[in-house]
């Protein structure tokens, strides 16, 4: 079994060579004798296990050494064990500030600094283990979460001529808008899952009217329209920040900007952004795509379709950012008719 890595911090060699004494029978020992090499040498593979860290060194101190340890991403949880004669508690305080979890004091007794590295080295081993059992389950429940998305968004448009990569497409779309709207990373790419949900509520529509090759009829259209509530009321039954969007979408993704939408009649910003969004992608995605009743229509009269509609069907300055990045829909687009 390899031995764990010790790196030892220290500006006087006789500490370190009793440091060395002490610690070579049970760990392979890497030594510095000042800050400038303790940086350098803690990022040498294997990483150390542990750092023993002087405090009173010349041109950069222990504390300082310390708080670039943690500021490095490769190198923030390798604990570090301050070596110091001090024993005030305002220094202790600032050791432990700047990311120490303990202290050995000088002049350093064998017992003491065993006991000390052994009970660190195990509880960071333990949290490792931690992190590693959350991080599997973190990934199951991710996991779990995009086949139930999966599932939603096709059972939506199982019965319907409206089926293949659509859902996935127009959730693309979706998403390049609401980061050319700046959104946050996390919301951009939760209204990527939220947003093949979006006709979930199809699953309650007859096959008669979601099969009908042809443009349906007044009385088809009032049952047609109930999938945003049938949507909803399905994808409500969860109050997570995913579906809490994928039902606002659901419910209002054909509410239009000047308020002649369904099934609410909401107008402008009383129409959540994340439904307004969907909106524009969903129609993009529909009017560029075959249906039983139409062809494809060209990406150039999609586009002025989209702009023509600007503060009727959709809310003019999310119309504007989508025209401003229509090379990028059209690469999606692109991509997406690849595969």
């Amino acid at each position: 079994m390899n031995k764990q890595t010790i790196l030892i911090v220290d500006d006087e060699p006789a500490n370190l060579k009793l440091l060395q004494k002490i610690l070579e029978p049970e760990f392979q020992v890497r030594v510095a004798l000042n800050g400038k090499q303790a940086l350098e040498r803690v990022l040498v593979e294997p990483l150390p296990s542990i750092v023993l860290l002087d405090i009173m060194m010349p041109d950069m101190d222990g504390y300082e050494v310390c708080k670039k340890i943690k500021a490095n991403e490769k190198s923030a949880r390798i604990p570090v064990l301050f070596l110091t004669a001090i024993g005030k508690e305002e220094n202790e305080a600032k050791g432990f500030e700047v990311g120490a979890v303990d202290y050995i004091q000088k002049p350093v007794s064998i017992h003491v600094v065993l006991a000390r590295v052994k009970t660190h080295l195990a509880l960071a081993n333990q949290q490792k283990s931690c992190e590693e059992t959350v991080k599997k389950r973190t990934k199951d429940l991710e996991e779990n979460q995009l086949a139930m998305i999966n599932m939603l968004g096709e059972a939506g448009h199982f019965n319907d001529n409206d089926t293949g990569l659509h859902i996935w497409r127009m959730a693309a779309f979706a998403k390049a808008l609401a980061q050319a709207l700046n959104w946050p990373v996390d919301a951009a790419n939760m209204l990527e899952l939220s947003a093949p949900m979006h006709d979930t509520g199809k699953i309650g529509i007859p096959d008669s009217i979601l099969k009908a090759p042809r443009p349906l009829t007044d009385d088809e259209w009032v049952i047609m329209k109930e999938h945003t509530t049938i949507g909803y009321s399905i994808l409500s039954k969860s109050t997570t920040p995913l579906f809490n969007m994928a039902s606002d979408i659901a419910l209002c993704h054909h509410e239009k900007w000047n308020g002649t939408g369904y099934p609410s009649g909401l107008k402008e910003d009383t129409i959540p952004e994340s439904a307004r969004i969907v909106a524009i992608a969903d129609v993009f995605d529909a009017l560029t795509t075959r249906r039983p009743y139409k062809e494809p229509w060209g990406i150039e009269e999609a586009f002025q379709t989209i702009s023509e509609a600007s503060g009727s069907h959709f809310d003019p300055n999310i119309t504007k950012v989508f025209i401003e990045i229509k090379k990028q829909i059209i690469e999606i687009k692109n991509e997406w008719d690849l595969t």
